[in-house]
């Protein structure tokens, strides 16, 4: 939920760190699961979690000790705030946030919060002072999961500097940020560059030439077909995509001041929208994702599941669709870093109740229920037909047996 405010051919190069990843195993994964105990560790892409979520790139990831406060809570890998080379350029304003409220209850005038807009940009901090945040998480978490988010400005070199000196660090994985919803989109960063498939296929080809870790794409969902993009990327070589980033939004107008919100000295800015209220485009970007990945792309790329996740239940349904891991943002911004043990218990009894011991014995359970409206039409007329078939009873006197004789006689009563 972050943003950067600054002032082609394709380079198919192959890579060996498929085979070269660092895979450090997690003490915790060692031990095995007590008896008919669910088991939330997953494996993507060479890296072993403890569980599936993730902390999603933005406030809750923007310096050492909210990073290692996350590691502490038991999250099962951290995506650090966005990074560029040059953070001197990034001016952050307050108020930058704007949130939605339900309807409240017993007359209350403010219920529960549903929406939240930030107009926030990318890490402020200095570029150096964030790799050395990276430094010390890795040696003091070996292993645990830190990701990096990084965005550049349209440079190759700068790009594949960014690129080696955050691998230096440690970090185990990138995730790319294609898909903030504001800044500066004519330096073409960002969602400018998630929403012209031209761009982000020189982009992901710069990046990947460099990159011996795994590398995430993550997708903007202001975009028609959030497949393609997505596509892109994977052709291009990213290990991996995450969906979805913020959606550009107007959170409201002060009714009383006529100024919008967030209200910066009587203006705004058009900003990204998250929380509960997302949820449903969310899963159905993921949907469209996980089918195009299913149908032409191996097993080996992964999907990352975001928005509006606050409980087990929300997370179990990224996890249906497909998606590897599950990311939490704006949730750990409004709940605290300890909602991660909420979560891991919810998900815990939705497997119990299904007898389900592991991630990997669900995930994608529900994706191929998805088809057509002109297949869901053929697939009711034809249960209509097998209903009235069933209504009618016996259809001749031969068909009667002795064996289902009363059976047989109630199937054509009508009361």
């Amino acid at each position: 939920m972050d943003s950067l405010l600054l002032g082609g051919s394709v380079f198919e190069v192959a890579r060996p760190r498929l085979a070269g990843f660092r895979r450090r195993r997690s003490s915790a994964l060692r031990v095995a699961a007590q008896a008919g105990e669910p088991d939330l560790s997953v494996k993507v892409n060479g890296l072993e979690m403890p569980n599936p979520f993730v902390i999603g790139s933005g406030p809750p990831g923007t310096n050492y000790t909210v990073m290692k406060r996350a590691f502490d809570e038991g999250w099962g890998a951290v995506i650090a705030k966005t990074v560029s080379l040059d953070a001197a350029k990034v001016i952050n304003v307050t108020p930058r946030y704007a949130r939605l409220r339900a309807a409240g209850s017993n007359g209350s005038a403010k219920g529960p919060i549903i929406g939240w807009e930030n107009i926030e940009l990318i890490s402020d901090r200095p570029f150096e002072t964030m790799l050395n945040d990276f430094k010390r998480l890795k040696e003091e978490f070996p292993d645990r999961i830190l990701i990096a988010s990084i965005m550049e400005e349209y440079n190759k070199a700068a790009w594949q500097e960014l690129i080696e000196r955050v691998e230096e660090t440690g970090v185990d994985a990138f995730e790319i940020n294609f898909s903030c919803p504001h800044g500066m989109p004519e330096r073409k960063m960002g969602a400018a560059v998630g929403q012209d498939c031209d761009l982000l296929e020189e982009i992901c080809g710069w990046i990947n030439e460099k990159a011996t870790i795994p590398v995430w794409a993550k997708m903007t969902p202001n975009i028609t077909d959030i497949t393609q993009p997505a596509r892109v990327a994977l052709k291009s070589g990213c290990e991996g995509v995450a969906a979805i980033n913020t959606i550009m939004s107007v959170m409201g107008i002060n009714l009383d001041t006529l100024r919008p919100e967030p209200c910066v000295e009587g203006y705004s800015t058009p900003g990204g929208y998250s929380a509960r209220a997302v949820h449903p485009i969310a899963l159905g970007k993921v949907m469209q994702i996980a089918r195009m990945m299913k149908e032409e792309f191996n097993d080996g790329q992964s999907l990352s599941g975001i928005g509006g996740v606050e409980t087990g239940n929300d997370a179990a349904e990224f996890l249906l669709l497909g998606a590897n891991t599950v990311q939490v943002c704006t949730g750990v911004m409004m709940h605290g870093y300890p909602l991660v043990k909420k979560l891991c218990e919810e998900l815990k009894d939705f497997m119990r109740k299904h007898n389900f011991s592991s991630i990997e014995d669900f995930r994608g359970a529900s994706l191929p229920y998805f088809t057509t409206h002109t297949d869901l039409v053929k697939r009711q007329q034809e249960a209509i037909k097998q209903r009235k078939a069933i209504r009618k009873g016996l259809q001749s006197d031969k068909d009667w047996t002795g064996d289902g004789f009363v059976k047989e006689s109630e199937s054509m009563v009508s009361n």
